[in-house]
């Protein structure tokens, strides 16, 4: 059995993680660590874990005690913490803020469909970006047939959960709802781990990813509308991607289009490849707070401990 704690537990990502190991059947959870909920019930702040647990939150945590540490803090406090705390050898860590994410201090880029053989081994894992996750999924089968020749181009919109839990002028119901807006045009904090891995895969691409993220009304998912110059025809370029996600468990290209209904609430993430004129146009779909972010970080976990890697995280969409 695995033994599990988490620190900063009260965000929307957190009580998506909660919920996946207190289901888990090869994890026990230690404890869950919130300085500003220590002492109340988990189950008070995530409303639906009520029934499946009666856990309440810590604000010490016995690292001696576990197996593997999940950090869900906010981007910037990861390093701080590891700064400030000995953690034992042999605890696996999952961080799920952007602060590792450049591979530093020994952790490993967290996206499966790019570096699961190095996740097996890995004691530090870093989990991608919820964008970069949906982005770089509509890229690298291309990029690791050295095929981006030119710029690409990026409109995707989020649901209200990616900007997390606490509230603010535009993620407030009034605000939201009935609306979409843009936000970081061509700046987003996501951009620079997708160029790092685009160029990894092809060391020679060099050009611009255009990327415009949007705010959606809707509270989960994303949708990544991509698309770049490309020489293979539509039936060659659906063979590229069917071939590069044959070995991926939750990455599939579907037959045809794509819709968020199809992945929220599970972690697949869903691919259409059309062509148009010279065009390749595809879109990836996926729930940011699991694919995007906890059930991705769950994933990582059955790697790194041997498991099977869909253990715990076969979750079906709604049909309908």
């Amino acid at each position: 059995m695995i033994r599990a704690g988490i620190i900063g537990g009260a965000g929307y990502t957190a009580g998506e993680l909660i919920r996946l190991l207190v289901n888990h059947p090869q994890v026990r959870l230690a404890f869950v660590h919130s300085t500003s909920n220590a002492g109340n019930r988990i189950a008070d702040v995530h409303g639906g874990l009520e029934g499946d647990t009666e856990l309440r939150f810590a604000d010490t945590c016995d690292l001696a005690s576990i197996d593997v540490l999940f950090l869900c803090s906010a981007h910037g406090e990861s390093r701080k913490w590891l700064e400030a705390n000995d953690v034992p050898a042999g605890v696996k860590i999952i961080d799920l803020a952007q602060d590792f994410r450049d591979e530093s201090d020994g952790f490993v880029y967290g996206l499966p469909e790019l570096n699961r053989d190095r996740i097996r081994t890995a004691e530090r894992v870093a989990n991608p970006g919820c964008f970069a996750t949906a982005i770089q999924l509509a890229l690298l089968p291309l990029a690791a047939a050295g095929l981006l020749t030119g710029e690409v181009h990026v409109t995707a919109v989020t649901g209200s959960t990616g900007a997390g839990v606490k509230p603010s002028a535009t993620t407030h119901f009034s605000w939201r709802t009935d609306n979409i807006s843009v936000y970081k045009a061509f700046t987003h904090q996501h951009l620079i781990e997708i160029g790092r891995n685009l160029r990894r895969l092809q060391p020679g691409f060099g050009k611009a990813v255009n990327f415009v993220p949007m705010r959606g009304d809707f509270a989960r998912g994303i949708l990544a509308s991509v698309y770049t110059d490309c020489p293979l025809d539509e039936t060659a370029a659906r063979r590229l991607y069917e071939d590069f996600y044959a070995p991926a468990l939750f990455t599939h290209v579907a037959a045809g289009s794509v819709d968020l209904k199809q992945v929220v609430n599970t972690d697949k993430a869903l691919l259409s490849v059309a062509k148009y004129d010279g065009k390749l146009h595809v879109v990836s779909v996926i729930d940011n707070l699991l694919k995007g972010a906890s059930g991705q970080a769950v994933q990582n976990m059955n790697l790194m401990f041997g498991l099977d890697e869909g253990e715990g995280l076969r979750l079906k969409a709604s049909a309908f």
